[in-house]
């Protein structure tokens, strides 16, 4: 891991120093993105080998100064439903041309994951056009806003139109300055049933403004959702106390599959926690992922023993699932036939979806 990746590369959230110009989003080989956008970078799909090129149903520009004709040519490609991925991490755009790029997201029938990572929505007003553009799309899943100076007040902005958003499903808002009041809304997109669709990837990474109470009632959140399955909080200085309190989330959760606490101020105390969880209650939980932290090679050792010993017996279960739909003659009389395991193959995180 790069050093300055965590919370001292953007703790503050702001949109200081970020990535040099680069033409689409797949790096120089050996390069990589900073540690706190390096998943929506991923997401991105590495971008076109022909540097800036726009394939076929992805559009992915990063750290470019944007002109009118390039603005033109992306707002054409949203009205025609051409475009399912669009990806302007970074990149400098003016604020009416911010406007067309929000109307025609607006107005797109096709785009599933739009990536506005790195500053671009860098004030209020921004923050109020992608609000009215998220009101009118229907088929955005994965929105990334990973180091936009946000804040809270900016997310009470945006929260209306994400909370009533009928298709997203993954949501990035990593270095985004929040705090107590931003969390309480987010937990809003967590609903305790299935009702009401909710989000299933929340990336939270390196928001130290937020305090033990605010990540106390997410964890309350978490436990309770009927839908999430990946939670990111790495580089947020959680510390022992957050760290048991999302151990009985974790625990309480029948959905939580990925729960990502690299570089959280964690201790032994805190591991030996986990691994009580992991140990002594049937979890849904599959990857844990405790690097940068002060927790002894051991005990991480143990956690993950523990979690792939319960991978491996759902595969298990699942092939036998299998074989007995393929011989009904087969286990009739075993009771344990009536169990069907079903598993969702997230090794494929929602994030790094870029065609759904």
């Amino acid at each position: 891991m790069p050093g300055g990746s965590g919370s001292g590369s953007g703790g503050g959230g702001g949109v200081g120093a970020r990535p040099g110009p680069q033409r689409a989003a797949r790096l120089p080989p050996g390069a990589q993105p900073p540690r706190r956008d390096r998943r929506a970078a991923a997401a991105s799909g590495g971008g076109s080998p022909s540097g800036g090129k726009m394939l076929p149903g992805s559009i992915q520009i990063s750290g470019e100064t944007l002109s009118g004709a390039e603005i033109r040519d992306i707002c054409e490609s949203l009205r025609e439903n051409s475009v399912r991925l669009l990806s302007l991490r970074g990149c400098q755009l003016s604020e009416r041309d911010f406007g067309h790029v929000c109307r025609g997201a607006a107005e797109s029938r096709s785009l599933a994951q739009l990536n506005l990572n790195l500053g671009i929505v860098s004030n209020i007003n921004r923050v109020k056009q992608l609000a009215e553009a998220l009101k009118t799309n229907r088929s955005v899943q994965s929105l990334f806003l990973h180091g936009s100076p946000l804040t809270d007040a900016g997310l009470a902005l945006l929260n209306p139109a994400l909370s009533i958003h009928p298709s997203l499903v993954a949501l990035d808002l990593g270095d985004c300055m929040l705090g107590d009041e931003g969390i309480n809304l987010i937990c809003g997109l967590l609903p305790p049933d299935g009702a009401k669709s909710g989000l299933k990837e929340l990336t939270l990474s390196a928001n130290p403004g937020v305090t033990s109470k605010g990540w106390g009632r997410l964890a309350i959140a978490v436990a309770h959702s009927s839908q999430l399955r990946v939670l990111n909080l790495d580089y947020n200085p959680l510390g022992d106390q957050v760290a048991g309190m999302l151990a009985v989330a974790v625990a309480s959760s029948r959905t939580l599959e990925v729960l990502d606490l690299e570089g959280t101020g964690l201790t032994n105390q805190s591991a030996q926690t986990l691994l009580d969880m992991v140990e002594n209650y049937p979890t849904a939980l599959r990857t844990l992922i405790l690097a940068e932290n002060n927790i002894s090679p051991e005990l991480q050792q143990q956690i993950s023993d523990l979690l792939s010993e319960g991978e491996e017996e759902e595969e298990t279960e699942a092939r036998e699932v299998t074989a007995r739909e393929k011989n009904p003659w087969i286990c009739q009389n075993n009771s344990s036939s009536q169990m069907v395991l079903m598993t969702s193959g997230l090794g494929d995180s929602l994030l790094a979806e870029t065609e759904m």
